[in-house]
């Protein structure tokens, strides 16, 4: 009934830029958190930055200061800014929001996107 979509993966050099976009779709009442995870082969699935409905933010340290989180209301979509990208920042990242449905109104859903593969590599 809702689902999240990401965009904006894909190869880059050390050094560089690439901006994620995830848009929420469906019978959505509101959206509460929203964040970006994302899972290394061989590694377990870790928070890299967070937004809240009011606009506060959280990060993971590795990225403080490279990354950033935002997201546009209206459109029911959250972006990760994502500078001076690592090799070490390479994984399949992940769109995450908590939502609140037209169907089932008062209770919460977390959702999951498919994942966005980011390859940082010369």
């Amino acid at each position: 009934q809702v689902q999240l979509v990401e965009s904006g993966g894909g190869l880059v050099q050390p050094g560089g830029s690439l901006r994620l976009s995830c848009a929420a779709s469906g019978r959505i009442f509101s959206i509460y958190d929203m964040g970006w995870y994302r899972q290394a082969p061989g590694k377990q699935r870790e928070l890299v930055a967070a937004i809240t409905s009011g606009g506060a933010t959280n990060y993971t340290d590795s990225v403080k200061g490279r990354f950033t989180i935002s997201r546009d209301n209206a459109k029911n979509t959250v972006y990760l800014q994502m500078n001076s990208l690592k090799p070490e920042d390479t994984a399949v990242y992940y769109c995450n929001a908590v939502f609140e449905t037209m169907t089932f109104p008062g209770k919460y859903l977390e959702v999951w996107g498919q994942g966005t593969l980011v390859t940082v590599s010369s």
